[in-house]
């Protein structure tokens, strides 16, 4: 059985990779041209893009990170401009640059592509939505886009779980956020105004914390908000276990081996700026 440690350690990896969709300028610049108006414009319309032209509640929704007002600003008018197929497609071409841009060699993306896009293929989705539209896209045909294709699948299926995680804590977006800044993983401004909460559903979001006892009055994290901060990231890590069962212990720790270089290569090239606000431990990879 995979451990929750091999999970994380799994995950700070193949994140990274992924990344490189939402912040490297040969995905920006595509999606540019396709039409998006702007960075978020092109970061809804191609992440959602698995789903569908859905309506941005249910993007808010799977996303759980963002207030509305921030998708609605995207979503629907992304769709004017292309199709939800244009956008796949335009993902798919910009990470296929930026794979092969930090990491040139086929036979190690080969590789490393195929055992990922096993753990991706056997994840079990069922009640995770993200995870399920990426995991039901066709096989594509590069080692680099197929490596990325498969990151996306895990990421979302880890990210889906971490979603449980919070709502089984009774954690709202805001209040997620609020945790992140306190335990030190992410820039409080950059944060907020990138998910697009007004101040006042910022500040409830701290209250409500600090009313459970889980914020201090200078917004630090107290011991029982220490205790609920590792239980849902040690949940969260419990619940991405699963599709690397199907590899086994010696082809996970292949596939970790496997990765931790393009990983290491991905957060070495600047393409992915720091600090992140998916809260990436750079120390870690690089």
């Amino acid at each position: 059985m995979t451990t929750p440690d091999t999970a994380h350690a799994l995950w700070l990896r193949y994140e990274l990779i992924h990344d490189l969709a939402y912040f490297s300028p040969h995905v920006l610049a595509r999606a540019t041209d396709l039409g998006m108006r702007g960075f978020w414009m092109g970061y809804f319309a191609m992440r959602s893009a698995p789903m569908g032209a859905v309506e941005p509640a249910v993007v808010t929704a799977t996303f759980f990170g963002f207030h509305d007002t921030r998708v609605a600003r995207a979503l629907p008018d992304a769709w004017r401009y292309a199709t939800p197929e244009q956008a796949l497609a335009t993902r798919l071409a910009g990470v296929q640059d930026a794979i092969t841009a930090v990491c040139p060699d086929q036979q190690a993306l080969a590789e490393a592509a195929d055992l990922l896009w096993e753990a991706a293929r056997s994840a079990d989705t069922a009640g995770r939505p993200l995870a399920a539209a990426n995991q039901a896209l066709p096989r594509p045909a590069t080692p680099a886009t197929r490596l990325w294709q498969a990151t996306a699948t895990l990421r979302e299926h880890r990210g889906d779980g971490h979603i449980a995680a919070l709502v089984a804590h009774g954690v709202s977006p805001a209040e997620a956020h609020q945790i992140k800044i306190a335990a030190g993983e992410s820039d409080p401004e950059a944060l907020r105004t990138g998910r697009g909460f007004p101040d006042d559903a910022w500040r409830n979001g701290a209250e409500a914390l600090a009313s459970r006892g889980w914020l201090d009055r200078n917004h630090a994290l107290t011991e029982a908000g220490r205790r609920a901060h590792a239980d849902i990231e040690a949940l969260t890590d419990r619940l991405a276990t699963q599709p690397w069962d199907t590899l086994g212990p010696h082809l996970t720790a292949h596939a970790l081996a496997l990765i931790d270089p393009i990983a290491r290569a991905v957060a070495d090239s600047g393409l992915i700026p720091r600090p992140n606000p998916v809260g990436l431990v750079w120390d870690a990879v690089s």
